[in-house]
C-alpha cells in the first residue's frame, strides 16, 4: 500500500463517491480509480460496491478507512518530526503507567521539558508488562511505572518515587464505621477502578487477586480520579492514591478501610536502555528525576501547556 492509494481510498470515503474525492484530490477519476483497484487487488476485498445510495462498504473496506487515516496521520506527523529534529528540535518518548500518567507525569513534564526551549514530549499510556519490548525496539525513549519482576539485560531501572494506594469510601458507605473489615465482606462490595485495573502488572491488579474479588463487582473508569469521585458518593470502594486525596480524607470526604486492605507501598522507576544505548534526553531524563526540584513537581504540579506536550495518538475500534 502507497500513501497515494490510501489517500484515495481515504477522499473517497471521506466524500462519499470517487468523483468528488477526484475533485477533492486535484486529479482525474481514473487515478482514484487505478489507485482503489491496486488496493483490492493487494488486499484481495472489493473495499466498497457502489449502491443507489451511495457507496456501501465491506467490513474490510471500514477496517482500512480507519487505518488509512491513522496511518496518513502518522506519515505527516512523521515528515513534521524530521523537519523539526533537522531544525535543531528534540523529541522524548516516554510510555508510563495509567496510575503515573494521571497524578505524577504532568508535573515532571512540566518542569523538564520547561528546562529546554527545543524540546517536546511524547506521553503514552501502556502496560508495564510491554515496556521491555517498546525500549528495545526504540518505539519509545523511557519508560515509567512499577519496577519489573525480572530486569531486561539490556535495560536499567532507576528507582525515585514511592507511593501509598488505600482503599476509601465515601462518608455515607456502609463501611465507613472504622471498624475492620474482612477479605469476605470486601469481596463482596463493589470496586471502583482506574484503568490500572485492566493490566495484571501492579497494585491494583494484585489486591483484586489476592481478595478473589469477581469480575462482576468491578467497575472501571476512564480515570482513577473518575473511580475516586464516585466513591465519595458512596457508591462503592476505590484504591486511591494516598497523596492526591490528602485533602478528602483530611475533610471527611474519604475515609480509609481498616482490616484486609492495609495501605499498599508502591514505587514508580524510570526504565530506559543502558548506557550508550540510552537516547541522550532519555539519559538527561535519567539524571534529572530523582532531583528534588522533580520530585516536588510530581507531587504538586499543576499541569503543562500545550505547547509542551503532545500526546501519542492511538485509535481504539469498538464494535
Amino acid at each position: 500500500m502507497t500513501p497515494a492509494q490510501l489517500r484515495a481510498f481515504a477522499a473517497t470515503v471521506r466524500c462519499g463517491s470517487v468523483k468528488a474525492a477526484a475533485a477533492d484530490l486535484a486529479v482525474s477519476e481514473a487515478a482514484v480509480s487505478m489507485h482503489i483497484g491496486h488496493l483490492r487487488r493487494e488486499l484481495g476485498d472489493r473495499l466498497f460496491t457502489r449502491t443507489g445510495s451511495g457507496l456501501a462498504f465491506t467490513p474490510g473496506g471500514l477496517r482500512l478507512a480507519t487505518r488509512a487515516a491513522e496511518l496518513l496521520g502518522l506519515q505527516e506527523r512523521t515528515v513534521l518530526e524530521v523537519r523539526q529534529a533537522g531544525a535543531g528540535r528534540r523529541l522524548l518518548r516516554v510510555a508510563v503507567s495509567s496510575l503515573f500518567a494521571e497524578h505524577a507525569a504532568p508535573g515532571l513534564i512540566e518542569v523538564f521539558a520547561g528546562r529546554a526551549d527545543d524540546l517536546d514530549v511524547e506521553l503514552s499510556v501502556h502496560d508495564p508488562g510491554d515496556f521491555a519490548p517498546l525500549l528495545r525496539t526504540r518505539a519509545v525513549d523511557a519508560a515509567v511505572g512499577p519496577r519489573p519482576a525480572a530486569l531486561d539485560d539490556g535495560v536499567t531501572c532507576t528507582h525515585f518515587l514511592n507511593y501509598q494506594m488505600v482503599a476509601v469510601v465515601g462518608p455515607d458507605h456502609p463501611l465507613a464505621s472504622g471498624g475492620a473489615v474482612g477479605a469476605g465482606e470486601l469481596r463482596e462490595q463493589t470496586w471502583l477502578l482506574g484503568p490500572s485495573a485492566i493490566g495484571k502488572v501492579g497494585m491494583v491488579p494484585s489486591v483484586l487477586r489476592r481478595l478473589s474479588v469477581p469480575e462482576h463487582n468491578q467497575r472501571i473508569f476512564q480515570s482513577h480520579s473518575a473511580s475516586v469521585d464516585e466513591a465519595k458518593h458512596g457508591k462503592g470502594v476505590a484504591l486511591a492514591v494516598a497523596f492526591a486525596i490528602a485533602k478528602d480524607l483530611a475533610s471527611g470526604g474519604l475515609h480509609t478501610l481498616n482490616g484486609s486492605v492495609p495501605p499498599l507501598r508502591g514505587s514508580w522507576n524510570l526504565l530506559t536502555l543502558r548506557g550508550r544505548e540510552a537516547s541522550p534526553v532519555a539519559a538527561e531524563l535519567r539524571r534529572f528525576v530523582t532531583t528534588p526540584r522533580a520530585l516536588q513537581a510530581m507531587l504538586r504540579g499543576a499541569g503543562v501547556t500545550a505547547g509542551r506536550f503532545r500526546p501519542a495518538i492511538h485509535v481504539t475500534l469498538w464494535s
